[in-house]
C-alpha cells in the first residue's frame, strides 16, 4: 500500500514479487503468474526487462501506438469492482492512518460486495 501521491508504476515489480503461488485446476496446477496486462503508463524498457527476468509475458501497449489493444475488455471488471467498493463511504476516502486497519476494511468491503452479489443470485 502506498500513499496517494505515489505513481503505480513504481510499485509494479514489488507487486509482482508479492503475488503468492497460484493453485490451478485439474491435473497440473499453475504455480506462478504467466501474463501481465497493463496500460500504456507501464511501457518502458526497464519494466519489460524486469518482467522478462521473472519469466512473465507482458501485454502492454506502446506509448505512441494507436488505441485498440483490447485491454479495455478486461479493465472494466476492475473498474466495476472499485465502483462497488466506493459505495462504502469509508473506502471512498481513506481516513485511517494505519494500513492494517484500512486493509481490514477493504477485506470487509469485499465480503459485503460478494454477499450482495450472491444474495441476488438465490
Amino acid at each position: 500500500m502506498t500513499g496517494a501521491n505515489a505513481h503505480d508504476v513504481t510499485e509494479l515489480i514489488a507487486l509482482v514479487d508479492a503475488v503468492p503461488e497460484l493453485r490451478g485446476r485439474g491435473r497440473r496446477p499453475r504455480r506462478r503468474l504467466e501474463l501481465i496486462m497493463a496500460d500504456r503508463a507501464y511501457d518502458s524498457r526497464f519494466r519489460r526487462a524486469e518482467l522478462d527476468e521473472r519469466g512473465l509475458a507482458a501485454e502492454i501497449p506502446g506509448r505512441h501506438q494507436p488505441h485498440g489493444s483490447g485491454l479495455g475488455r478486461h479493465r472494466w471488471v476492475v473498474e466495476r469492482t472499485f465502483a462497488w467498493l466506493h459505495q462504502l463511504k469509508r473506502l471512498l476516502v481513506r481516513y485511517d492512518r494505519r494500513a492494517d486497519i484500512h486493509e481490514a476494511f477493504v477485506a470487509l468491503g469485499c465480503c459485503l460486495v460478494c454477499f450482495r452479489r450472491l444474495n441476488r443470485s438465490f
